[in-house]
């Protein structure tokens, strides 16, 4: 058992917003396992390593003897985080809700211990509310201090409407906390407002406020905006092994740093030559989500393609080649049928021209050729993907 001061050391490593450090050493220094809070909403089925960043903090918790606590918002989604939005969300239904919940923790316990994990959904207190509670509970919180929250205050300086049930989000996360008597609760940056309104919410209760925790917005592979599918700058928790090593092994040596602090709470060892480094980082993400197996046949396959050239031996998906026999067709056509991403025509035309598109390890960089194709060719597509012609 590591001693008060130890566990402070790791638990607040990575952490952007911490209210405050000596709650939390005095919470650790009682000898009682914390109850450490997350709550998710189910509004999509599929996580990235940007939603794993909190998830793995959750996950150190767990590792020093503490409590989590998981709290799946089948009633938060109803309403709709508004968070970072310039517009009300729209409603989901309470089918896809549950059915985003069973896939959300079935990826979350990639990371957790699920035999440690405490799970709660909070329909089970709030839908057993009558109207009498729910002014209550309103009556806990000020609109002056909902009206101080950034995404609110924004819309409504742009004449952007905010429908009041957004309003309640805040006031019912912070509920949460009172209802599972949480000690320390996590979230990203973004949350901050959020957690601080479950502070009061539990002091208006007479209880021990929860420390706030908040973990930095983890960059996408291009290391500037944050992580996201629609930037297609992401890595998902359930993608291929060898997809998912390919992609890590495509970040610059400044982002591998943070990377292996804010997904493993490791720290890169500075003796080590960077791409070792980043070969050894991605494996044991892979390994995190996969096996330690899947992680060594990708790391192997990835050196077959990229370190030893050898393309002819590497495991490739294979592509048929469609209607259309020019390379910018043919490319194009292998990122949407093979990995299931859009790319114009002008973007396929800049790779071929910037030299990244290759067949059989030969450049091409005519927009306008039309190669001749033939069965067992392989095809590069950029650094991270290539397609072997069936």
């Amino acid at each position: 058992m590591k001693t008060p001061a130890e566990q402070l050391q790791i638990l607040t490593r990575g952490v952007a917003n911490l209210i405050s450090e000596k709650e939390l050493l005095a919470k650790l220094e009682r000898g009682k396992p914390l109850r450490a809070k997350l709550g998710v909403d189910p509004t999509s089925p599929d996580l990235h390593l940007g939603h794993s960043v909190v998830l793995e903090k959750l996950r150190q918790f767990q590792e020093l003897g503490h409590q989590a606590v998981l709290i799946i918002g089948d009633f938060t989604a109803q309403i709709g985080d508004p968070t970072g939005r310039s517009k009300t969300r729209p409603p989901l239904s309470r089918e896809e809700i549950l059915a985003n919940a069973e896939t959300y923790t079935e990826q979350a316990f990639r990371i957790l211990d699920k035999e440690k994990t405490e799970i709660k959904f909070n329909g089970e207190w709030f839908n057993k509310m009558s109207f009498t509670d729910v002014i209550q509970l309103n009556a806990r919180v000020t609109m002056q201090q909902m009206l101080q929250r950034e995404d609110f205050k924004n819309r409504i300086a742009n004449d952007q409407e905010v429908r009041l049930h957004e309003i309640q989000y805040p006031i019912v996360q912070g509920w949460d906390s009172v209802e599972v008597e949480s000690d320390v609760e996590l979230g990203g940056t973004d949350q901050l407002f959020n957690i601080l309104v479950g502070r009061d919410m539990q002091k208006s209760k007479d209880m021990e406020p929860q420390v706030v925790m908040c973990m930095p917005i983890l960059e996408g592979l291009d290391g500037v905006q944050k992580m996201s599918k629609s930037l297609n700058n992401y890595v998902g928790i359930s993608e291929p092994p060898g997809e998912m090593f390919g992609k890590l092994m495509s970040i610059s040596d400044e982002l591998m740093a943070r990377y292996a602090i804010l997904l493993l709470g490791e720290e890169i060892d500075s003796d080590m030559h960077p791409m070792e480094a980043k070969k050894s980082l991605a494996a044991k993400i892979v390994t995190r989500y996969h096996s330690e197996a899947d992680a060594k046949a990708a790391r192997e396959n990835w050196e077959s393609m990229f370190s030893k050239k050898d393309m002819a031996s590497a495991d490739l998906p294979e592509m048929e080649i469609g209607e259309r026999k020019d390379i910018v067709g043919v490319v194009a056509q292998a990122f949407e049928s093979v990995f299931e991403t859009k790319r114009s025509g002008g973007d396929v035309r800049r790779l071929i021209q910037q030299g990244s598109v290759q067949l059989d390890g030969e450049k091409i960089t005519d927009p306008k050729a039309t190669p001749v194709w033939d069965s067992g060719q392989v095809l590069k597509l950029d650094k991270k993907r290539s397609v072997r012609i069936a």
